[in-house]
């Protein structure tokens, strides 16, 4: 009977069974008549979760490390988890959409400008296409539509809708 039990043990989930693809990269975030961003990314699937269609995700990009760097530009951060359901998972080009949320930050560096809002929580929408290299080099170019932009009296003002997004993955694990 004992071995009966670890014969079966053997043959449910393990934690193995959740291991599918976990890619780190960089991106590059630009909004739309307003900053470069540039911050990095990691991007998860497994088999176990709808069968490698749907990406989880996180990212940070800062204008400290685009526009701002060196500049007097207005240093902002943008923390977001995305999740991602990608079309022809099992081809080079893939299309994909995402659902984001997260948390903006805007660092105005002067008392003067504390009665203006700086930090919002985050909600977009973006679409784009991914394409997976034969090296395990793995690139995402998207649009996005963020649904808690800004005005400077309600929100930060440098939180614009519209932005452009490219990501440059490596492939650090592949139990696909």
């Amino acid at each position: 009977m004992y071995a009966s039990l670890c014969s079966q043990a053997q043959t449910t989930d393990t934690a193995n069974d959740w291991l599918g693809e976990l890619k780190v990269g960089i991106r590059v975030q630009k909004t739309q008549k307003l900053y470069w961003e540039n911050g990095f990314a990691a991007d998860f699937t497994s088999p176990k979760i709808i069968n490698n269609k749907l990406h989880l995700g996180f990212s940070y990009v800062t204008s400290r490390l685009g526009s701002a760097m060196g500049t007097n530009a207005i240093k902002q951060d943008n923390y977001v988890v995305n999740f991602g359901y990608f079309f022809r998972d099992q081809k080079k080009l893939q299309p994909f959409t995402r659902i984001n949320t997260g948390f903006f930050y805007a660092d105005y560096e002067s008392d003067i400008f504390d009665e203006l809002p700086n930090t919002a929580l985050l909600f977009s929408l973006d679409a784009g296409i991914s394409y997976r290299l034969k090296a395990p080099i793995t690139f995402h170019l998207s649009a996005g539509y963020n649904f808690t932009s800004g005005s400077g009296d309600q929100g930060p003002g440098t939180l614009y809708p519209i932005y452009y997004q490219m990501s440059i993955f490596y492939t650090i694990l592949n139990k696909k």
